[in-house]
């Protein structure tokens, strides 16, 4: 079988910790930010894990990354 190409889209949007664990960002901070609490925006700037039900998938995209 041949070498998997990294999803492109994917490497821009995950990263691997040194552990295996996928860390991602926090989606519904892009536009629309008035509304949102200043609490809220702020927490959305934290990052975050991936879900254990993601992970088997997310790293098939980033296989060779």
């Amino acid at each position: 079988m041949p070498k998997l190409k990294t999803h492109s889209g994917a490497k821009k949007r995950f990263k691997l910790s040194k552990n295996g664990k996928v860390k991602r960002a926090h989606a519904f901070k892009s536009h629309i930010l008035n509304k949102k609490s200043t609490k809220r925006k702020r927490n959305l700037r934290k990052a975050a894990y991936a879900d254990k039900t993601n992970m088997k998938a997310i790293k098939l995209l980033m296989a060779n990354h």
